[in-house]
């Protein structure tokens, strides 16, 4: 017989399928299955039964349903169907019952007071929602009203009272004074539960004009202010003076002393009240008394114990407060006010009355042709609730009559159902302080069977594990489940399989022999059906060598081994634990495939080392416990953490702010440095700690900031040197109250994912932020720039929401608030969202390339309209490709360059284009979504720029007169070759160079043979290519003629300069010669050198350049650093071969160091050179008029001018003549003859720029020095003379940038070189 038990609940992995019970037959969770069902409709939302709404906005009266064939919707107003058709003010969602009416375009809320109810109908049956009282809120003003101002003796009693407007709902009341400030209350003055503020006993402080009663009504957002009252307290010692001041010296006169009084009860009056409240809700009981002191509050329970964990005092201790009272809560309560003089006692007695609740709602009911079933509605209350019954929203008894029902109280009794008994019933359970209504279905099916679970599913196990083989089903009449193995084999039955009520198939232990495919057949009198899965049985994963126990010593290595055996279509990983924890982030640790090393252990290594083997369907593990051990060590002082604190005490409860006291525990030789002190939050995270503050070691009190809706509890721990404390016992709970939250999400955006769509997030408030329960979110969005109303929708604790339907890229207004069962947190700021991008929807237009050079072209476009662009307009993007060289005329591979240009620029610059040839290129623009269409393609040319260097130089076939050079074309020619350069000067054993010859050699040629050399003599040559534009890079080689070995003895090498003529070298017969390709040896270059190292330094960069004698090719360094530091030399790669680079980043006025080598050469460098860059700003100088040795200095040229014109005075008074004097006098015309420099005799001048100025007078600073040596820093070649001197500019490549402009010109090197005869004056003047 077939063995049937349920899924035991330590097998919940198991499950593969749910389904949702309901009574007589399991309709499973399959959406697919519920859309093609039939089903009765259903209320899924709806408004609350008591709605206030605001009068301003439009009134939203929600109803929504499903069912299938999909509900529709019909209300009723006040009991009578309402027809909103006839009401233009009034409009139904589509697809939905909710009803909005347009009270912002003319309609006024009174209008549509009263009792709405919803009722959604399909053909199987009508739901209804409840009723839902509608009612707008009011906020009424303030009634006027005469106040006289309060006269109070300091010490008695006063209340002053509020009386507020009575509003829908109710106000929420607090007292401020005209600054807006709200009083301060204490356990002498406070504000009671109907607003009116208690003066236990007046103080002279208490006197005052402006104590003001607010209201605020939240449904509206507006606040009522109560006229200002006026309070004066007269003390004894001011009744005094007054009293003297009007009575006689003789009179007997002074007001009594402030006396002390026993207790009054202000509210409430009498020794006795009652009080009702409703069960679930919260019970406030107040007692406020007057006296001298002031009074203290306590409440007691009579025959019993204030409820734990739900009381609270508040008010100081005048209000008990009990949250989710229940009928235990009913009985006396007694508040007793007492001070010194004696006490007062008042009894509230509390009766708990309740609303109606469920004990058993009656739950949706799906059931087969002929089949039974019960609904069954019971609630409970106080008092007894009533139970009713409607059929699709009819009283029972007038509902049309159905053979298969009985009703018998609170239960429905169906039998024998068939299809027409398909209908929505309703429950009603009432009773004086409510009722409750709740709809539930009797849904009957005729379905043939159907199985969810998916065809040829493969199940993996194993072996020796259980097999869950499903077949999720669903039929009515209930289908009959048969399992089968294989195709052809027979029914599965026996004690090893076990048959579950949702047609699962358990083999309690699957074996290898039980691989295979099972089939499932569901049946039942409406037909048949049947599904295949498979069954792969696994090897085990297995631990063949285990890690094992381990001592070892520190500072030791230890290796712990994990071998594993696993099925060979698992793959397996491998992870090493320690202590239950992952192994520490520390290279000592190293894991291998199959074992785990600890290198240089330390006493932390110490504990339990866990290999786990995880694959896809088992998993094993085996642990080993490491112990590390050393010599013990030397008897020391012991320091270990502190004790805990403990004794934790909470006082001066207020509602945000709290003190803690504790008492520290033993420091244990180590003083604390400091406390930590931690939170739990028992309401939303119990057993969670957080961070709250620390205080010094020295402070064993804190005043501990709270915020709403926490139910804190604290504990403390202590920290010295070695660490912390384990924490002290929590405090007992403290529960602050709630409020509206103070602050909205942050981070709002609005960026649409798809064209039709805006998606706004944010970030969601956190913890305690939402002080209060019913954390939702206000969403507020309209399209800008356009007269829209805002779109709100209320969501839940989510951080995203999703406008659908959106156009394309339009700028949004969005604003998130948030607000929970309190209220709403201050209005939010708006930000600027875009709904969704889509492509560009055209290319720009009126391309136009304008080729600047041979590798340079400049493109324009006229901008894309804005509007077409639909979305972020982030640039344009130019794609361009070589089509061909115009030399070559061969196609290549086309590789696109893409060039983007941001923003809403209309050109651009497309460099490194290779000149002399072909190029097509298109524009598009882009924004956010992509690339827009691309331009028609634009064809341009650039023309022919210089050739690069011919490819190779050999010189072969060296004999005693000639040499035999080749060479190949350009790898680039850049144009049409006209011609090759060939230069060459021999060179002597000195290095000097001889004279330069050059020779033309037409472009089609590839070789030349050079004669009537000078034998035994090296040459260097100097080889380029040309186009019509110009001379390409050379490539330079050196080579040597042939010794004659009969000569060799005595034989000089020739001087340089004493070679041949250009007319003697070449061939008599052809300056070209072409020949065979001979054999050719390669000659050995000369040793390499770097020479004629220079620098031109400005004030931060400097350009170095130099000379190389080498072979081709090199790549050169420079190396520099501060002249005279020992630092290691700083080293710049050059790029390619170029003889010259900037070095940036230096400090202005530093002298510094360079030499320049060349790669690959080992120990081939130029030798130092030393340049100082330019001075520093102006503003960076020290001012040297305050420096001592200026002053001192300025003082003796003073006093030697001084002196100076002393003398000159005496000496023309005498009308003496200095030698100056003399000289001027023997020539008549000093511009004419100045002095020569050599001999001090008068010569003529003669202009240094031509011979035809010969009459104008020498520049000022062009004269040479006497010693006829020329200073560095005048050298004709220095490129400070050109253009703007240590200021002149270079090129990131370091070629220098500006005209030539001649030399600077300079101060004089010395003396005054003016043409004028020298006088006193102008002698002070040059001096200084």
């Amino acid at each position: 017989m077939m063995k049937k038990k349920s899924i035991p609940a330590s097998k919940p992995f198991l499950i593969l399928f749910l389904c949702q019970i309901i009574s007589a037959l399991d309709v499973p969770l399959d959406s697919k299955l519920l859309e093609e069902l039939s089903q009765p409709p259903t209320i899924t939302h709806q408004s609350p039964k008591d709605y206030i709404v605001d009068p301003r906005e439009n009134i939203v009266i929600q109803c929504e349903a499903k069912g299938k064939p999909p509900p529709s919707f019909s209300w009723t107003r006040n009991g009578t169907h309402f027809d909103i058709d006839k009401d233009a003010q009034v409009t139904m969602k589509p697809n939905s019952g909710t009803l909005v009416v347009n009270i912002m375009n003319g309609g006024k809320a009174e209008a549509y007071e009263g009792v709405y109810q919803c009722t959604a109908r399909n053909e199987r049956g009508a739901a209804i929602s409840n009723n839902i009282v509608i009612r707008p809120s009011r906020s009424p003003l303030w009634t006027k009203e005469k106040l006289e101002p309060h006269q109070v003796r300091e010490g008695d009693s006063l209340v002053l009272h509020c009386r507020p407007p009575v509003g829908l709902p109710p106000p929420i009341i607090f007292w401020m004074d005209n600054a807006f400030q709200r009083l301060p209350q204490s356990e002498r003055v406070s504000q009671g539960l109907n607003g009116d503020l208690y003066f236990s006993n007046v103080q002279p402080e208490d006197t005052r004009e402006d104590y003001i009663c607010y209201a605020r009504f939240n449904h509206t957002q507006t606040i009522q202010q109560k006229q200002p009252i006026s309070v004066k307290v007269f003390s004894m010692d001011s009744l005094n003076d007054t009293i003297a001041a009007n009575l006689s010296d003789t009179d007997i006169y002074g007001a009594k002393p402030v006396t002390e009084r026993q207790p009054v009860l202000l509210t409430p009056t009498g020794s006795t009240s009652t009080k009702v409240e409703l069960r679930g809700n919260v019970l406030l009981l107040e007692c406020i008394a007057a006296g001298l002191p002031t009074p203290v509050i306590r409440w007691i329970k009579e025959g019993g114990e204030l409820p734990a964990n739900r009381t609270f005092f508040e008010n100081f201790k005048k209000t008990l407060k009990i949250i989710d009272v229940s009928e235990a809560d009913s009985g006396n309560y007694k508040c007793i006010a007492r001070n010194t003089l004696g006490s007062v006692h008042h009894v509230i007695s509390v009766t708990v009355k309740a609303a109606p609740y469920w004990i058993t709602a009656p739950r949706n009911l799906v059931l087969s042709p002929g089949e039974d079933g019960t609904l069954i509605c019971r609630a409970n209350g106080n008092p007894k609730p009533s139970i009713s019954w409607l059929a699709n929203g009819v009283p029972i008894a007038i509902a049309p009559e159905d053979p298969s029902r009985k009703v018998d109280g609170d239960t429905i009794i169906f039998s024998h159902v068939q299809e027409r008994s398909s209908a929505v019933y309703q429950c009603n359970a009432s009773n004086e302080y409510g009722y409750l209504l709740a709809n539930a279905f009797v849904n009957v099916l005729a379905e043939p069977p159907r199985i969810l679970t998916p065809a040829n599913k493969l199940y993996q196990v194993i072996a020796d594990s259980p097999a869950l083989l499903d077949c999720a089903y669903f039929g009515s009449p209930k289908p009959e489940i048969e399992w089968f193995k294989g195709v052809k084999g027979s029914i599965l039955r026996g004690n090893e399989y076990v048959f579950h009520d949702n047609g699962t198939l358990e083999i309690p232990v699957a074996q290898k022999d039980s691989t295979g495919t099972y089939t499932c057949v569901a049946r039942n009198e409406l037909g048949k059906i049947q599904n295949e899965v498979r069954l792969e049985i696994k090897d085990p994963t297995m631990i063949i060598k285990q890690p094992e126990y381990k001592v070892v010593q520190r500072y030791g290595q230890v290796s712990f081994e994990c071998i594993i055996k696993h099925d060979s279509t698992l793959l397996p990983t491998v992870i090493w634990l320690k202590d239950n924890d992952e192994l520490p982030d520390d290279e000592r640790f190293l894991v291998g495939k199959d074992n785990l090393t600890i290198m240089n252990v330390t006493d932390k290594d110490d504990g339990t080392y866990t290999c786990i083997v995880n694959t896809t369907l088992d998993s094993v593990s085996a642990s080993a416990v490491l112990t590390v051990v050393a010599a013990p060590p030397t008897p020391a002082i012991i320091y270990a953490r502190p004790n805990p604190p403990f004794d934790l005490e909470l006082t001066g409860q207020l509602e945000r702010s709290i003190e803690l006291s504790w008492i520290p525990g033993d420091e244990n030789n180590s003083p604390i440095t400091h406390f930590v002190i931690e939170y739990e939050d028992g309401l939303h995270e119990p057993g969670v700690w957080h961070y709250q503050t620390e205080v010094p070691g020295t402070q064993t009190t804190v005043q501990l900031k709270l915020s709403p809706y926490v139910n804190y509890s604290f504990r403390v721990v202590a920290v010295n040197k070695i660490g912390r404390s384990q924490p002290s016992e929590p405090s007992e709970q403290y529960l602050t109250k709630s409020a509206s939250p103070d602050e909205n999400p942050a981070n709002v955006q609005g960026i649409g994912s798809e064209p039709d769509n805006l998606v706004i997030t944010w970030e969601s408030l956190k913890g305690f932020q939402s002080n209060g329960p019913g954390l939702q979110y206000k969403v507020s969005w309209r399209q800008k720039d356009v007269d829209d109303e805002w779109t709100s929708v209320i969501v839940a604790n989510v951080s995203k929401y999703i406008v659908s339907g959106t156009p394309t890229f339009v700028p949004y207004e969005i604003k998130v608030q948030a607000l929970n069962d309190l209220g709403y947190a201050p209005e939010p700021s708006e930000v600027i969202g875009h709904s969704g991008e889509d492509l560009p929807m055209v290319a720009p237009g009126n391309v136009q390339v304008h080729v600047i050079n041979s590798t340079l072209a400049k493109v324009h476009w006229d901008p894309v309209p804005l509007k077409t662009v639909r979305g972020h307009l982030q640039g344009y993007k130019v794609y361009y490709w070589k089509v061909q060289s115009l030399s070559r005329r061969s196609r290549r591979h086309v590789e696109k360059n893409i060039l983007t240009f941001r923003g809403n620029k209309t050109f651009g610059m497309l460099p490194g284009l290779e000149p002399y040839s072909s190029y097509k290129l298109n524009v598009r623009v882009v924004n956010g979504k992509g690339e827009g269409p691309a331009s028609p393609d634009k064809l341009f040319k650039t023309p022919e720029g210089v050739p690069s260097s011919p490819s190779y130089l050999k010189i072969t076939n060296p004999t005693l007169d000639s040499l035999t050079l080749e060479w190949g074309s350009p790898t680039h020619p850049n144009g049409v070759l006209t011609s090759y350069i060939l230069k060459f000067q021999p060179i002597n054993n000195t290095h000097e160079l001889g004279p330069l010859v050059e020779i033309r050699i037409p472009a089609n040629e590839s070789s030349l043979i050079l004669k009537n050399l000078n034998y035994s003599t090296r040459y260097k040559f100097y080889f380029n290519a040309q186009t019509s534009v110009g001379s390409g890079s050379q490539i330079t080689e050196e080579a040597v003629t042939i010794m004659d070995e009969g000569k060799m003895a005595g034989i000089l090498h020739p001087a340089v300069g004493t070679g041949k003529g250009y007319s003697e070298i070449l061939s008599a017969t052809s300056p070209v010669m072409h020949t065979v390709r001979p054999t050719f040896y390669k000659v050995q270059p000369l040793y390499p050198r770097i020479r004629n190292v220079t620098t031109a330094a400005a004030e931060t960069y400097a350009n170095i350049s130099w000379e190389y004698e080498g072979p081709d090719h090199a790549n050169f360094y420079v190396e520099y650093g501060v002249a005279g530091s020992k630092e290691d030399w700083k080293k710049e790669i050059v790029n390619g071969s170029r003889s010259f680079f900037v070095l940036k980043g230096l400090t202005p006025g530093t002298a510094y160091k360079v030499r320049v080598g060349a790669e690959g050469l080992s120990g081939f460098r130029s030798s130092e050179d030393v340049f100082e860059t330019g001075p520093a700003m102006a503003s960076r100088q020290v001012d040297i008029a305050t420096q001592g040795w200026f002053i001192g200095l300025m003082c003796a040229v003073a006093l030697l001018i001084l002196i100076l014109l002393i003398v000159c005075f005496i000496r023309r008074n005498k009308g003496g003549k200095y030698p100056v004097k003399e000289k001027e006098d023997a020539h008549a015309d000093p511009e004419i003859q100045p002095m020569k420099e050599d001999d001090g005799t008068f010569g003529e001048y003669r202009s240094l720029e031509s011979d035809a100025e010969d009459h104008k007078p020498l520049k000022k600073g062009s004269r040479t020095p006497s010693d006829r040596t020329v200073k560095k820093e005048d050298s004709d070649d220095s490129l400070v003379d050109y253009g703007e001197g240590v200021n002149g500019q270079f090129n990131e490549d370091g070629s220098f940038i500006g005209q030539y402009s001649g030399k600077k010109e300079k101060e004089p090197a010395e003396g005054n070189e003016s043409s004028e005869a020298p006088s006193p004056v102008n002698a002070m003047n040059s001096f200084v």
